[in-house]
């Protein structure tokens, strides 16, 4: 595949702007730091929404503050996908996801919104009742980019594998391919099958096995993100990357796995390996280019 190929339909990004201090020069005001990112990756995944959903104001300034053809991948609010323990802020689930689409469709009307992602929580096996919740929210999200990535493998074992994945097609799902432990059933495997031609995403959370099980702990969620994917990790996600390029025409790629400041590092890792034009960054880069042969 050419340079020119490759740069048209794959876009590499990291989760969230406001963690990765190397890419910044010293001294950048969080105001700021958007407006540098975009400039330098084409895409992101805004993670904060998923704490709080922002207001339409936010997103328009946000929108403002990045270039017309920067993309935003919105993580749906918790209480959208049941992580929320506790009070919701909503009179009804309803309202709940009519708040969230009036965000949302700043981003959209700007040309912004790539996809809300539903990131589902470890306890949303596959059940009827949780087919159920995804048709509501696909009716829901009616107009919206929708994608889908499961933490609980039951939708990918066995037989109901093909039937996960078809269901996704039938509803319009886009596929968030994870890379992350395997570790039991709150974890999902690598399917590597698009179900949308148009898109699909592919989010690296690392592969930190202990980490992955330390829920509850003192700072678990850095814990959990704690990895470095090694050149050989990236090599075979470059192949990986190619192979879903023949069933869907555009690849967004996520690195989650900030907790060590490795995201931004490995994100210009598989770019160099895909042989994309690299960002200017401040300094020079902590990584080894010549580790990549085709």
């Amino acid at each position: 595949m050419r340079r020119e190929e490759i740069e048209q339909r794959i876009q590499i990004g990291l989760a969230g702007w406001g963690d990765h201090d190397d890419i910044y020069p010293r001294g950048t005001k969080s105001g700021d730091k958007l407006k540098i990112y975009s400039s330098r990756f084409p895409i992101v995944e805004l993670d904060s929404s998923f704490y709080a959903i922002p207001s339409p104001d936010r997103m328009v300034k946000w929108i403002e503050q990045s270039p017309e053809t920067f993309g935003f991948i919105v993580k749906a609010y918790q209480g959208m996908t049941g992580h929320t323990r506790g009070n919701i802020p909503f009179s009804d689930p309803k309202t709940m996801f009519q708040v969230f689409r009036e965000s949302a469709e700043e981003l959209l009307r700007a040309g912004k919104l790539r996809a809300v992602l539903f990131q589902y929580p470890p306890w949303f096996g596959c059940e009827w009742k949780h087919v159920d919740i995804l048709r509501r929210t696909r009716e829901w999200m009616d107009g919206l980019p929708i994608a889908l990535e499961f933490r609980h493998q039951s939708w990918f074992q066995g037989e109901t594998r093909d039937k996960t994945l078809q269901f996704m097609r039938d509803e319009g799902w886009i596929h968030s391919i994870c890379d992350e432990p395997q570790v039991g059933e709150g974890s999902v495997p690598m399917v590597l099958e698009p179900t949308s031609e148009d898109c699909t995403i592919v989010r690296f959370h690392g592969r930190n096995a202990s980490g992955w099980q330390s829920s509850g702990q003192p700072n678990w969620r850095e814990v959990r993100y704690l990895y470095r994917y090694n050149a050989q990790e990236l090599s075979e996600w470059k192949r990986n990357i190619i192979k879903l390029l023949e069933s869907t025409k555009t690849c967004w790629i996520i690195f989650n796995n900030n907790s060590g400041g490795d995201a931004a590092d490995n994100a210009l890792q598989l770019m160099e390996a895909l042989g994309m034009d690299l960002p200017e960054m401040p300094g020079p880069p902590p990584y080894q280019l010549s580790l990549f042969e085709d």
